[in-house]
């Protein structure tokens, strides 16, 4: 269908009482039968098609979004400015709409890296981690003696074409922090990125008197064998630190080059789904296309992980419908019920999500962007919730405990083992998440003709007609199968990934 032929709004719902601005919307544009714009009506916002009397909730997707603020006319705008949160009882329905999972008879493949313990890698690097911030820069030095020089081309790792590169993930935290579930936290972050099948060889880089121990992160996420660790005043200081970490770098290269590609099942896909930056058409292309691609992935066999617990407030009943037992439904609740009791105990308010871009590409409420970020996770049955960085161990939807920030969310599903990430934006987010390839989706195609050296995917012709969703979702797929198979992102070829590393600093800085 040709754009110029589109109406200027889209429903999305046929009960909603406000439809979305296709485009800037002058006064006067018809927006439904006998209703006008009475005002100027920026592109994804909303526009009433009836009238709302002060205290009315508005629906969209069908569902609340919010509740009216003044007595709101057709054809008027409805923002920030006449449209506010409310309490509204949620039906959790345990498990009413869970169904058998539609799976296919002859799964895809891609080609795949697979580790000696069986499992499977979609990346190929040299990681180095630190226990302690203060050990970054050290870390740091290591992994620029490897990196590609972008000005003269010079490669250190050209001889070793199998590894994709030596990456230090660095981070603010690990001492001057209380015991318990915060150094738990850390500690099981940085287990799961140990462990992470995309790295082949780890080394750990420590000061040596910090809280996070080396010792301690070794016995606790057992990882004896697997983590090679130094520390700073042990080793002599700085310079010795580097040279010994470069040293290590040198011995494991060729060992760790030897992998080659083969041909693997979808089902070893381990999809982390997020979004950032997110607008008005967030909800209407890229969630739900990428929805459409999860469900792919699920009936191909593989995982995808769903985190951001704040920006699923408010849509977690539709969640607790598709849960296949009450037990992994009342999970979900209870996460949502912590954020609640967090949030009230830091001063501070669920709606406080929606970021000032959020808001200027048309979303209003944590509910109304909840409910098109929850788009990404398809329509499976929700099989079970984990806490942050816990190593994700079923197949099917599975819903991760997060912050509603991306680095520190990313982060947590790529140590829960996610060895691919999509990641839908529409004002522009810009995202690596080493040593995971993270692909990039546009909801307008605006934004992605200007970012296109960042967006991988351009799901902007959902508004123009040009393709359905789940065509686009079918592209996705398609996307996560050449890229699992080691065609480079668009964040790859830029080098984004590893400032991006970042664990959830939870508890007190003392």
């Amino acid at each position: 269908m040709d754009a110029i032929t589109q109406p200027p709004v889209i429903r999305l719902h046929p009960e909603d009482g406000v439809v979305i601005a296709r485009q800037v919307l002058p006064p006067g544009t018809p927006v439904a039968p006998n209703v006008v714009a009475a005002t100027r009506i920026p592109a994804g916002h909303k526009v009433a098609v009836r009238f709302h009397a002060e205290g009315e909730p508005v629906t969209r997707y069908g569902q609340i979004i919010g509740f009216t603020t003044e007595p709101v006319p057709p054809g008027h705008w409805v923002h920030t400015h006449n449209l506010a949160m409310g309490d509204f009882a949620r039906d959790y329905a345990w498990g009413v709409d869970a169904r058998p999972t539609d799976y296919v008879a002859e799964p895809a493949t891609f080609q795949g890296i697979r580790r000696p313990d069986g499992r499977v890698a979609t990346r190929n690097y040299i990681g180095i981690l630190t226990s302690v911030n203060c050990s970054a820069h050290v870390a740091d030095l290591i992994a620029q003696a490897f990196r590609r020089n972008p000005l003269t081309g010079e490669d250190p790792l050209a001889e070793w074409p199998n590894v994709d590169g030596v990456v230090a993930l660095t981070h603010k935290t690990g001492c001057g922090m209380t015991q318990g579930e915060p150094l738990s936290l850390l500690r099981r972050t940085l287990g799961g990125f140990a462990r992470h099948a995309n790295f082949s060889h780890v080394i750990g880089i420590g000061l040596g008197c910090e809280v996070n121990q080396i010792g301690g992160l070794l016995e606790e996420q057992r990882l004896a064998g697997r983590l090679r660790s130094m520390d700073i005043q042990e080793m002599g200081g700085s310079r010795k630190t580097v040279q010994a970490g470069i040293d290590f770098v040198r011995e494991v290269v060729a060992e760790a080059n030897r992998v080659t590609r083969e041909t693997v099942p979808a089902s070893e896909l381990c999809v982390a789904l997020q979004c950032g930056g997110s607008d008005g058409y967030s909800g209407i292309t890229a969630n739900p296309a990428l929805g459409a691609a999860s469900d792919l992935v699920v009936r191909h066999g593989g995982t995808v992980i769903l985190s951001e617990s704040p920006e699923t407030y408010g849509a977690e009943h539709l969640f607790t419908r598709r849960a296949v037992s009450q037990e992994v439904g009342q999970k979900l609740v209870d996460v949502m019920h912590w954020w609640e009791d967090y949030t009230s105990k830091l001063g501070a308010e669920m709606d406080a999500n929606p970021s000032p871009g959020n808001k200027l590409g048309g979303l209003t409420t944590i509910l109304e962007k909840s409910l098109g970020a929850m788009a990404k996770a398809g329509s499976t049955n929700l099989v079970d919730v984990v806490r942050y960085a816990e190593a994700v161990t079923q197949r099917g939807f599975v819903f991760m405990d997060t912050p509603g920030y991306d680095p520190v969310a990313a982060t947590g599903q790529v140590a829960g083992g996610a060895n691919l990430l999509c990641f839908t934006t529409g004002r522009g987010s810009v995202f690596g998440c080493k040593p995971t390839p993270s692909i990039k989706l546009a909801t307008n195609t605006p934004m992605y003709e200007r970012m296109v050296d960042d967006m991988d995917i351009n799901c902007g012709t959902i508004v123009t007609g040009e393709e359905t969703v789940q065509q686009v979702g079918e592209r996705i797929f398609q996307h996560m199968l050449r890229t699992a198979s080691g065609e480079r992102t668009k964040s790859e070829e830029f080098d984004f990934g590893g400032a991006e590393f970042a664990p959830w600093p939870m508890g007190a800085t003392m």
